[in-house]
């Protein structure tokens, strides 16, 4: 089948409740995702990595589809996406769909969408871009988009796409498996010559982040579930546990399908999902208890235990630089227990990571270390960590990603720093890039299997690359900018229907 794709994308997850917005510099930074990259770089780039348009532009290369591609671009997840970086990265999607309808007919439209984000002048972000695309393009042309399994799906999303597909793994490590779920939408909506039937549901109660890992119950056996479902009923489902953070009126777990037994399908689905609410339950600790389990269980242990900083989360818009689970650590002896096996990262803190390079292995420094932050509860977080910290070691922060969440081949972590104190390891970096790959310690001489305890500032992508080495993983509730339960935020445009937890 011959057909002429315009094909881009548009990355970011917002957390309104954060502390930093996402302007047009964010988008070119190059830190959670590959920087803003356009036209045949972009094909050059992405096509070979474990990300949804490259797994997209494989199955299209395999079906001899001309593609042409407009932008890519992704920033780190914080508050909203400014109105100049968004309509910059819009205004370029537009154009390119413009012209490529002028030099030819056009046949479809491709774009690599994340589904949670917001921008400061318009909530529904991608809806907003995929209703300017479905006016350029009219009603003929085919409009594809894939998703994260975090996105907060809309009505006016589902209206201006042909088809919509979600990640179905949390860590996600099905990225590209998901564009290349997308280009079987678009062939079976090519072959149909109009869009398939859609049903979508959404789900009454947001989904915590640290319970929607589909590595656990009961998300694990809802996704199988799913794919039972599709093979039963000749659908495509997706189920988008949404992003819990973003205060608009659309926020929260959407289940849709399409294909002509997409309502039956959906419906089914979503009676597993809702009952029983119990099954939801979220599982936190508060800092110090968290440290003194850990310490409990690596007594008698031969892996580490691993402690997710999950409100801290640079992944889901925090800044990778409160201190609540590093006082902790002080606070409950654990160097002192174990010393230099107790490990945290990553921290972000430019000015001591350039202030450890300046003073060189070995030497002591006297520093405050992270920051307090504004929280969503109007209060700030720890104070910083002031004391004398040794430099144990020290990278450039070119850093070779192995585990399954990498995007791209290596992250840039800026100066990067391995700073001791009574006895416990913090990795301090130049850039925020949240603890999901072993090499992030690695880099600076921490080798994560001798540890006892692991600090991960993340709330579940780590679980891709540390929990076959973890002897237990805890989540731990320190003071920081994303919420670790949804009920926690004080939300305004949430809809009286939708209930805050389950």
């Amino acid at each position: 089948m011959t057909c002429r794709i315009v094909i881009g994308g548009f990355l970011h997850e917002t957390n309104t409740f954060a502390p930093s917005r996402a302007d047009w510099a964010a988008f070119n930074r190059g830190e959670t995702f590959p920087a803003f990259v356009r036209g045949q770089a972009m094909v050059e780039r992405l096509s070979a990595g474990n990300i949804p348009i490259g797994g997209f532009m494989r199955a299209a290369r395999e079906r001899g589809w001309t593609l042409i591609p407009s932008c890519w671009a992704g920033a780190t997840p914080s508050a909203h996406v400014t109105r100049d970086a968004f309509e910059r990265l819009a205004g370029v999607i537009c154009d390119d769909v413009r012209d490529a309808q002028g030099a030819d007919t056009l046949d479809a439209v491709y774009l690599d969408l994340h589904g949670a984000a917001v921008a400061e002048h318009h909530d529904d972000a991608e809806g907003e871009l995929l209703s300017r695309i479905r006016a350029l393009v009219g009603p003929r042309v085919a409009i594809v988009a894939s998703l994260d399994l975090h996105a907060n799906v809309t009505p006016r999303m589902l209206d201006a796409a042909d088809a919509l597909v979600a990640y179905r793994t949390y860590p996600h490590v099905d990225m590209a498996d998901t564009g290349q779920r997308a280009a079987r939408l678009l062939e079976r909506r090519l072959a149909r010559g109009e869009r398939e039937a859609m049903h979508a549901l959404r789900v009454p109660f947001l989904l915590p982040l640290n319970v929607q890992t589909t590595m656990a119950e009961p998300a694990a056996a809802i996704y199988r579930a799913l794919e039972a479902l599709d093979a039963t009923h000749d659908v495509v489902l997706s189920f988008a546990m949404g992003f819990p953070a973003a205060d608009i009126a659309a926020c929260g777990p959407v289940v849709w399908a399409h294909g002509e037994a997409a309502e039956t399908a959906v419906r089914q689905l979503h009676a597993r999902i809702v009952e029983p609410r119990s099954q939801w339950r979220l599982d936190v600790l508060a800092p110090r208890p968290a440290v003194a389990r850990a310490l409990a269980i690596a007594a008698g242990a031969m892996r580490p235990v691993v402690i997710a900083d999950t409100q801290d989360n640079p992944g889901a818009g925090a800044d990778s630089n409160t201190t609540g689970m590093l006082h902790a650590l002080i606070a409950e002896g654990a160097g002192r227990r174990f010393p230099q096996q107790v490990a945290l990262g990553l921290l972000w803190d430019p000015a001591a990571a350039t202030a450890a390079h300046a003073a060189g292995v070995g030497a002591t420094l006297s520093l405050s270390l992270g920051a307090a932050v504004p929280t969503f509860t109007g209060a700030r977080s720890d104070a910083p960590l002031r004391g004398d910290f040794r430099v144990h070691a020290l990278s450039d922060g070119h850093v070779a990603l192995k585990g399954p969440m990498a995007m791209e081949p290596s992250v840039e972590l800026g100066p990067t720093a391995c700073l001791e104190i009574d006895g416990v390891l913090v990795v301090v970096a130049s850039a925020k890039t949240q603890m999901l790959d072993r090499e992030l310690f690695r880099c600076v001489g921490v080798d994560p299997e001798r540890m006892k305890i692991l600090v991960n500032k993340s709330s579940v992508h780590f679980r891709a690359d540390f929990a076959p080495i973890a002897e237990a993983i805890l989540v731990a509730k320190a003071a920081g900018p994303m919420a670790a339960d949804p009920a926690d935020l004080p939300w305004r445009k949430l809809p009286a229907d939708i209930a805050r937890r389950p």
